[in-house]
């Protein structure tokens, strides 16, 4: 995946002046998924594709304005309809006016990224590789506010919401491994990479069963291939850490690539140490 990530870079450096170069186009290019590619550059870089691209437009921008390039004939080569339109960005972007680009030689800088192989302490991430059949997934569930890191009180204000009923539903309903309580978001705003707006998260279980009450809802999930990745300590940090870790170092060098489907996990609690627990996250995946 380095490799392909490397040749995308160069892509995008080849098409930037293009109107119609998109994430889509340059996953493309590098042989995988948008969605796939969309996650693993997010991880990885810290920032979206599309955040990336406008970045190094501006700074070639700048350096064609330092070159004695009109305003006008940059604004319109880097995709801008309106004169005011690249002003705005680019003075959001570097701090200061285009014009102070020709009249001062003030700059601002944004390079290339290339990826490279880092190893730190030797770690091994432990994962398994299960196929599973299509199957439900019922529960109850909300749009909450997305979240990274620490515990978020809306999907805690979500559990303390389930009733004596509904568990009792969700436990007969359960049929079909893991035999556990999951967690499962999706249907994510678009802003998602960027911990921004609400996505909906169900607490539910798996079940083959079609007949659900209309005190359950009911997600159908498709049979797909899932890997699957135990990781076990302080929660919910190292459940955090163990999804970041899939899309910033597991899935780079692997034969797999994700799709765009639900991701789910469980967490089991220790009772002898408090906030310590067990966890198990599922990601459906494909090979490349």
């Amino acid at each position: 995946m380095l490799n392909e990530l490397n040749h995308a870079m160069d892509y995008i450096e080849d098409h930037l002046t293009d109107d119609d170069l998109s994430p889509d186009m340059i996953a493309e290019h590098a042989g995988v998924s948008g969605y796939h590619f969309r996650q693993v550059f997010y991880y990885l870089s810290g920032m979206t594709l599309s955040e990336y691209i406008k970045n190094r437009r501006l700074s070639e921008a700048n350096k064609d304005l330092l070159n004695g390039e009109k305003v006008t004939d940059v604004a319109f080569k880097y995709g801008y309809q309106s004169i005011d339109g690249f002003t705005r960005a680019f003075k959001k972007w570097s701090g200061f006016l285009p014009s102070d680009v020709i009249k001062k030689g003030l700059s601002k800088s944004f390079p290339k990224l290339s990826f490279i192989i880092a190893v730190k302490g030797g770690n091994i991430m432990e994962y398994r590789i299960e196929d599973k059949p299509a199957f439900n997934l019922v529960g109850v569930s909300k749009r909450v506010p997305m979240q990274f890191e620490g515990v978020n009180q809306e999907i805690v204000k979500l559990a303390e919401s389930i009733t004596e009923e509904q568990r009792k539903e969700m436990h007969a309903l359960q049929n079909i491994e893991p035999y556990e309580v999951v967690n499962a978001s999706y249907d994510a705003d678009a802003n998602f990479l960027k911990e921004e707006g609400y996505l909906t998260h169900l607490i539910g279980v798996l079940t083959t069963e079609n007949q659900v009450s209309d005190r359950l809802e009911k997600v159908p999930v498709e049979a797909h291939t899932w890997a699957v990745f135990p990781n076990e300590g302080p929660f919910p940090s190292t459940l955090q850490q163990t999804m970041a870790k899939i899309y910033a170092e597991w899935l780079p060098s692997s034969d797999y690539e994700v799709i765009n489907a639900l991701v789910f996990s469980f967490t089991k609690m220790d009772e002898h140490r408090p906030d310590y627990a067990y966890s198990e996250v599922w990601i459906p995946v494909r090979k490349k």
